[in-house]
């Protein structure tokens, strides 16, 4: 087993010296890590350029009070992708990383005192729905389990699986039946309006409509097959000892053990370009407070893991724009998020958490973010207790990540101290009405904005989630792996198949497939099949 938590995190130095067999990766992210090892693993000489100090991208930690707190993604599932990817590398996904099946998939509360709990148990979860909503209800809730799992074994193979998904291709691949699951939801209603027609009550609507948030989208605007995320968590939820950040961790870990060169605090400038071909890769390195260098890193093969949006503004050098749309599409949501280890009192909180205010106000959320571009005035909070779960219950302080959506204007214009402070107040009110008291301290939390984001990850604004899937057609603007110029290719939240862990893996592993396939040798790679079972071109 390789964790890579005793890895030493200042930069590496940089190789002199590079072979046609050579890849830069810029970007130590989830797709990055991903993408360097099964290259590694194919026999390429790989350098992972990345501008912060450690792996992970937007799976970070922050230090707070000397508790270690994921700050970023806080939910694991579709496991089966991540057990594909170590398989493919020889390794055993089970040995390498500690997890736990959550019995619990989420705990969530409305400001009149109602409680609702998902569970990973199919038949205690449409109790619990009976208990909330009447028997009624659970009995939609049955179907509506159906039907989202016929969704999600429709589009698992000819989308979220597929290099090179399109409407096209999707409609001549579904068949008849995948066709007729698309109509029983409604392929061009919202998610919010198809979700009308699965249930009576406004408060098991809102719970599920909550999924657009998943992609940073509304749910008003958001396509109806988003509904899937649920069967993606109903699939299984884990934890991870160590944090979310373990995974990275581990991936460096053996990326290293495979011949990986990995640079930090090192931030590309420049993607060189001549005659359509990657050529080279600018870097600036700062290896501490008095000591900064630039190199030329000569390469025709570059995996880039960052926000398309930063090729589009030109921040990979003029010569790079070309390789995405010129077209800027619609931001995804950004957050404001509480790294907080306090204590906590009343509420009993499970692993996730989902605070509601009531039902009739939850558009106000939305209108809010993505028209007037403002802070929401009624915020729904999301709680990530990360000492909870698999029966545990902590005593004392606790870590805690508290996360509300914010407008992805970090680049536009700075929320005012006055906004921020407005928002807090919102959340902590609205968690004591449902049971919870919490206070925030400078001394006990960070406060992270979404100008704060946009600097961590240029070009965005904040947007945590690339583009928001703001029509059914919007998942297929996404690039692809293979961008428009050659040699130059793309993973990350922001590259198909979207946003999230597990797809931020699968976009990584698309990539390196891409680039192997792309190589004129004939050297051994792990053939391009096994997501699902379905091989991709």
């Amino acid at each position: 087993m390789v964790s890579g938590s005793n890895v030493n995190m200042l930069s590496v130095p940089l190789q002199s010296l590079m072979t046609d067999e050579h890849v830069v990766v810029v970007g130590a992210g989830m797709a990055g890590l991903v993408s360097a090892l099964l290259l590694a693993d194919a026999g390429f000489k790989v350098t992972v350029i990345e501008a912060c100090e450690k792996p992970g991208g937007k799976i970070r930690q922050l230090q707070v009070l000397g508790a270690a707190i994921d700050s970023g993604p806080t939910v694991f599932t579709m496991r089966h992708i991540f057990e594909d990817i170590y398989d493919r590398v020889g390794l055993n996904f089970s040995a390498e990383l500690e997890l736990h099946r959550l019995d619990v998939i989420a705990r969530h509360a409305w400001e009149d005192g109602s409680k609702l709990d998902l569970f990973a148990d199919h038949e205690r979860t449409v109790h619990a729905v009976s208990e909330f909503a009447g028997a009624a209800e659970a009995q939609r809730y049955e179907k509506f389990a159906v039907l989202i799992k016929e969704l999600f074994d429709t589009l698992e193979h000819t989308y979220m699986g597929s290099a090179q998904p399109s409407s096209f291709n999707l409609t001549r691949s579904l068949g008849f039946k995948g066709v007729g699951v698309l109509r029983k939801i409604g392929l061009f209603k919202s998610l919010w309006d198809s979700l009308g027609k699965q249930f009576s009550d406004p408060k098991l609507r809102q719970l599920f409509a909550r999924y657009a948030t998943y992609c940073g989208s509304s749910p008003w605007e958001a396509p109806a097959t988003l509904m899937l995320i649920a069967q993606v968590e109903m699939d299984g939820v884990w934890s991870v000892k160590g944090g979310m950040h373990a995974i990275a961790r581990n991936l460096m870990g053996n990326a290293l053990a495979k011949g990986v060169e990995f640079c930090f605090n090192t931030r590309c400038e420049r993607i060189e370009v001549q005659g359509g071909k990657v050529v080279a890769v600018q870097v600036h390195s700062t290896l501490g407070q008095s000591s900064e260098t630039s190199r030329r890193l000569s390469t025709d093969r570059v995996v880039f893991n960052g926000d398309a949006a930063a090729l589009r503004q030109g921040l990979m050098g003029t010569e790079a724009v070309t390789a995405v749309s010129a077209q800027a599409p619609e931001r995804s949501l950004s957050a404001i998020t509480w790294s907080s280890f306090i204590p906590t009192e009343g509420f009993e909180l499970d692993r996730h958490n989902v605070f509601f205010q009531q039902s009739h106000h939850y558009y106000s959320e939305f209108g809010d973010i993505f028209k007037a571009h403002q802070l929401p005035s009624k915020p729904t909070v999301y709680i990530c207790a990360q000492d909870r779960g698999a029966h545990s219950v902590p005593h004392g302080p606790e870590r805690l990540l508290c996360l509300v959506n914010a407008p992805a204007v970090g680049d536009t214009h700075t929320l005012s101290q006055e906004a921020i402070q407005a928002c807090q107040q919102q959340s902590l009110s609205l968690l004591q009405r449902c049971g919870l008291k919490l206070q925030f301290s400078p001394q006990d939390t960070v406060c992270t904005t979404p100008a704060q984001f946009h600097k961590l990850f240029p070009a965005t604004g904040g947007a945590l989630y690339g583009q928001a899937t703001h029509s059914w057609m919007a998942a297929f603007a996404r690039p692809l792996a293979r961008s428009a110029l050659k040699g130059l290719y793309l993973a990350g939240g922001s590259i198909h198949p979207g946003p999230g862990v597990p797809m931020a893996a699968l976009s990584g592993r698309m990539a390196a497939e891409a680039l192997v396939a792309d190589r004129s040798s004939t050297k051994r790679f792990h053939p391009v099949a096994t997501y699902g079972g379905t091989s991709t071109p």
